[in-house]
């Protein structure tokens, strides 16, 4: 069976795509690096996708590629599943955008509420970032105070408030432009010993702890019941706010949230990705007596806080798509039976292809190969998963994409739909086993 080396990878790639080659120069000269999400980007070129159904992404060049990004984990039931097409075709004769209150967003939000307890009351808003900045907003203002604690390698998107230790070695600056650097502090992940000492040292100040219950950029890591609910109580007793960022996991393992079966009471919950459905969203859910800090009905200004807000918050559109995909799932369970074993499916296949050379990680439908070295034989934290042989994984993800036609974001977790089947699992796992073969 052929081996690729990465460079005849490459060449393999490059005659495969040569429109995209073209199309993306064309990019490079409006767009920074040509593309407008970092990550989108890897060498020598991404490939530009023209349209995706299902499991499957085509590029320009008509090759087709099954997918385990999934549209930055968010696609729960796959490219353009038609329970949410069918509604939102009814929907866009009506109008696509008002600026206006809706009943659209009325009906969304009672879904959302009866799935999730902590949603006493709602904020839309168009990205998970701004649902994150929203919520550490929100804490320093129901507190009065300014710190916030933040997990190593946890990535809340591109917010100014929480663009701290998000890359290993987890010191460095992560961007120039940042001011509020200093009221930002990073525990490590599942360890608590050591988180509880550095929250002890700013107690007196800590506004809140915001924390993934999976961490999904740090290394698709699920942290231990122990120290979510270690953090949890010494939050509280310090009068602090606990917010948990399910925007990767809520809807993603069961209709609803994570944080009810590892019996937690969160103040605030981010949720994004799976609820719009596949389109732009971000939600701020909290408990009535802290969401109410931002209600200018009976705040004076000099004693609220502005959360929420945007030209396209609440959109008719993206209210029916997350309804139309929140309905489905709530219906058909099935779907999170499916793709949970089909997950779990992938991490023992791929545990068992490499033999000791990698180490999986993640819960349910995600999963995430990590080429051990160094001594790492666990990955309990982001600074494990980063110890690891990252380039490696980089090129494993390449070759596929090159070779077998099949597309993780190079470097990243994958994700499993609904439109996957078992036999996509076994044709990701033989084209490992070529991989594995060449190490």
């Amino acid at each position: 069976m052929l081996v690729l080396t990465l460079s005849s990878a490459i060449e393999v790639y490059q005659k495969k795509t040569p429109k995209s080659a073209k199309v993306f120069e064309k990019s490079k000269k409006y767009h920074v690096n040509g593309v407008s999400h970092n990550i989108r980007f890897f060498k020598p070129y991404p490939f530009v996708t023209k349209s995706a159904k299902g499991k499957t992404i085509t590029d320009v060049d008509g090759n087709k590629y099954t997918d385990y990004w999934m549209g930055h984990w968010s696609l729960i039931l796959g490219h353009a599943a038609p329970p949410v097409a069918s509604l939102v075709k009814k929907q866009l004769p009506s109008c696509w955008m008002h600026g206006t209150v809706n009943e659209m967003t009325v009906l969304f939000s009672e879904v959302i509420q009866n799935a999730v307890p902590v949603a006493e009351k709602i904020r839309y808003v168009s990205t998970g970032t701004e649902a994150t900045m929203y919520a550490v907003r929100t804490a320093r203002a129901f507190t009065g105070k300014k710190i916030i604690a933040k997990i190593d390698g946890g990535w809340h998107g591109y917010t100014t408030d929480l663009l701290k230790a998000v890359n290993w070695p987890f010191d460095q600056q992560e961007s120039l432009g940042l001011t509020d650097e200093s009221h930002i502090v990073s525990i490590p992940y599942n360890d608590l010993e050591k988180s509880i000492q550095i929250l002890q040292s700013v107690k007196d100040d800590l506004a809140g702890v915001i924390i993934e219950p999976v961490l999904g950029g740090g290394g698709c890591i699920p942290a231990t019941k122990e120290y979510l609910a270690g953090i949890q109580e010494f939050v509280h007793k310090n009068n602090a706010l606990f917010l948990l960022d399910e925007i990767v996991t809520g809807f993603r393992f069961s209709f609803g949230c994570l944080y009810p079966s590892m019996n937690l009471s969160p103040d605030i919950v981010t949720l994004g990705k799976i609820v719009g459905g596949g389109f732009p969203i971000g939600v701020i859910c909290g408990k009535e007596e802290i969401m109410k800090i931002s209600d200018t009905a009976t705040h004076a200004k000099s004693n609220r806080s502005y959360i929420g807000g945007g030209t396209f918050s609440s959109n008719p559109i993206t209210m029916t798509s997350g309804r139309a995909m929140l309905q489905f799932l709530k219906k058909n369970s099935s779907v999170y039976k499916k793709i949970g074993k089909l997950g779990e499916t992938a991490r023992r296949g791929l545990e068992k292809t490499f033999d000791g050379k990698v180490a999986t990680t993640g819960k349910g439908s995600l999963f995430m190969t990590h080429f051990l070295k160094d001594g790492v034989t666990e990955i309990k934290n982001a600074a494990d998963a980063a110890r690891c042989d990252t380039e490696l994984l980089r090129k494993y993800h390449f070759e596929m994409i090159a070779k077998d036609g099949i597309f993780f974001l190079p470097g990243k977790l994958g994700a499993v739909s609904s439109a996957h089947s078992e036999a996509d699992i076994k044709q990701m796992i033989r084209a490992s086993d070529r991989f594995s073969a060449s190490m």
